[in-house]
Formats: C-alpha cells, sequence, structure tokens
C-alpha cells in the first residue's frame, strides 16, 4: 500500500470508537511500521494560553491565538503536544510534512505562537494517533475511515465543526448520504 502520509481519514458514520467518532485525522506518517497521525476537529476546554501557563511559557493573553482551543490529537501521549503549522523560515526543529504544513513539537515554536514571529496559521494537539503495523490497513479494509488528501485549508481555515463535513465533501459525496453499512464487491 502507497503511504498515505500527507492525507486525511474520515471517519466514517459507522466507526463508533468514541474518541474516532466524526473525526478527521491527518496523516503525518505512514510506512511499513506503521502510522502516526493527530485529530484536527476535536478541541478541548483548554486554550492555547492556558497551556502555555501550565508548561510555563510566557505568552501574550491579548493575542488572537492565545484563545484558540487546543485539540485531542489521539489517545497516545496525551501529555505530549504537536504543533501543525504554515511553513515558517527559521523554525529549525519543525519537519515539513508537506509544502504547506509542517510539525514540531519544540518549546521555542510553542514559545512564539502568541507573537508577531508566529507562523500564518496553527493548530495544537495534545496526543497523537497512532496505528501498529497492518492495523490501519485492516481498518480501511473493514470501512472505517475515507481516504482523500490533505487540504491545508480544513486544518487551518475551516471552524473545527465543520472539518468532517467539508472533508466528505472533498470527496464528492453529500454527509447525510453516508452510509454505516460496509459493502464488499
Amino acid at each position: 500500500m502507497q503511504s498515505l502520509a500527507n492525507h486525511f481519514l474520515v471517519a466514517m458514520p459507522n466507526l463508533q470508537d468514541p474518541f474516532f467518532k466524526h473525526t478527521v485525522t491527518y496523516i503525518c506518517e505512514h510506512n511499513e511500521e506503521g502510522a502516526m497521525g493527530l485529530v484536527v476537529n476535536h478541541p478541548i476546554n483548554v486554550t492555547v494560553g492556558e497551556l502555555l501557563d501550565q508548561i510555563e511559557i510566557d505568552n501574550d493573553k491579548s493575542s488572537t491565538a492565545a484563545s484558540q482551543s487546543v485539540f485531542a490529537g489521539g489517545p497516545v501521549h496525551t501529555d505530549r503536544g504537536f504543533v501543525l503549522h504554515t511553513p515558517k523560515p527559521g523554525y529549525a526543529s519543525s519537519r515539513e510534512l508537506s509544502s504547506d504544513i509542517m510539525i514540531t513539537t519544540s518549546k521555542d515554536v510553542l514559545a512564539s505562537l502568541t507573537s508577531h514571529n508566529c507562523p500564518d496559521a496553527f493548530i495544537i494537539t495534545l496526543g497523537y494517533s497512532g496505528w501498529e503495523q497492518g492495523q490501519l490497513e485492516k481498518e480501511i479494509l473493514e470501512n472505517s475511515w475515507l481516504i482523500i488528501e490533505a487540504d491545508p485549508a480544513i486544518i487551518f481555515n475551516t471552524p473545527p465543526e465543520k472539518r468532517w463535513e467539508k472533508a466528505v465533501e472533498m470527496l464528492g459525496i453529500d454527509a447525510g448520504q453516508l452510509s454505516t453499512e460496509a459493502g464488499h464487491a
């Protein structure tokens, strides 16, 4: 199977796992050993400013960024933060995932998020979603996920409550038309 890095996994309506129900997961890495991704549409009741306070990073509470929600990125290592952001020169600790999306866990990037030196757009997730070897492929065969090439506009410019619907629409499907039944030809 080709790598699904830089793709969205869009949860099918039949996926009832409480953590992944109606999620859009951005796949950061996918290879023969497994996959790693971040759920981008489950905001939690913590703002960026509150999170930065908790980890003792000075931040500007008056900035728009400080009032943004933090997201639940997945059930693994929920104490670890990940930042998906638009490309920014000088962010040596960020890894390019595509020409439009970078990822980091670096404190220097976190410290810049509420300053004038921040990326144009970003989201922070706590935790990540992980699949061991062959697990994601099995879930795809079980009709748990739709796969679509990632669109940064969904991550950075679409309200969180609309991201699932927008991702489904990118496939040319009306979200209300999705069946919960699996079919195999």
